[in-house]
């Protein structure tokens, strides 16, 4: 964690400085935060607040966080996988697992190796240079829950902004009154439209049960380039997907389920 921490250092203190600049700008100016402030109603500030504060505390979670390294060799099938299952399956239907050429790790089903981390990942989706850090299983649904959390925090921020921009005088002058505040609505609303098409990316994926990295390559893909264009040996139907993704707390045995897939079509 501790090379983590210093190879992503400047990018994670650029995103809090600015967080909390644009946030500053925000209370200073004359906006919705500041009048409610100057009338004692507090409500709205400490909301607003605790929300850029929950987005920061996120966005370290997801950053500092294993998203799923491959710590050891995964060459035996986990107990949930019976012998039968086994014997049902033909073994032309079941990709052998791969050596990692880098690590020299076998790596499990949906795992892959990042150039950036140097390290194997469980059920890679991809690496975020933002976070300074891979999205894998372990942090991918708190990835996903940090846009979420993000884009509110953006869309209210848009929304204070604009609450304080004045017309007043010529344009010279009213440039200069909300000069901060226009360069923080640039800057919020560029941020507003990446996190809105990262996250419907990225809530699709999870609907489907597939990842970044599977989506962009499936035709490389020893487990997947055999399907067909519309076919996802782990897609489980909308609702379930969703369920697993957000509820489930569990390293998943993707072997199992793959298995599992090929079998109810055999």
């Amino acid at each position: 964690m501790l090379n983590m921490f210093r190879t992503g250092f400047l990018v994670r203190t650029t995103h809090t400085v600015l967080t909390w600049v644009i946030t500053l700008i925000l209370f200073l100016h004359n906006t919705d935060l500041r009048r409610c402030e100057e009338n004692g109603e507090l409500m709205q500030p400490i909301l607003f607040s605790l929300l850029v504060l929950l987005s920061v505390m996120l966005y370290f979670t997801v950053s500092l966080m294993d998203p799923g390294f491959v710590l050891s060799d995964t060459t035996k099938f986990p107990p949930g996988l019976d012998e039968e299952l086994e014997t049902m399956i033909p073994q032309s239907s079941a990709p052998r697992l791969r050596r990692c050429g880098y690590c020299l790790l076998q790596q499990p089903m949906r795992a892959r190796h990042c150039q950036t981390c140097k390290r194997c990942v469980r059920r890679f989706d991809h690496h975020c240079p933002w976070i300074e850090n891979c999205v894998g299983e372990r942090n991918h649904r708190w990835f996903v829950l940090y846009l979420i959390v993000q884009l509110l925090a953006l869309l209210w921020a848009l929304q204070i902004a604009l609450s304080g921009i004045s017309s007043a005088g010529p344009w010279e002058l009213w440039f200069r009154v909300n000069g901060f505040l226009l360069a923080a609505l640039g800057v919020v609303g560029l941020f507003s439209v990446v996190v809105v098409l990262l996250l419907g990316c990225h809530l699709f994926l999870v609907s489907t049960n597939s990842t970044t990295w599977e989506f962009m390559s499936r035709h490389r893909i020893s487990y997947l380039k055999n399907c067909g264009d519309e076919e996802n040996p782990f897609d489980r139907g909308v609702l379930c997907n969703l369920w697993d993704f957000f509820c489930i707390c569990r390293t998943v045995v993707w072997e199992q389920a793959y298995y599992r897939s090929n079998h109810s079509h055999v």
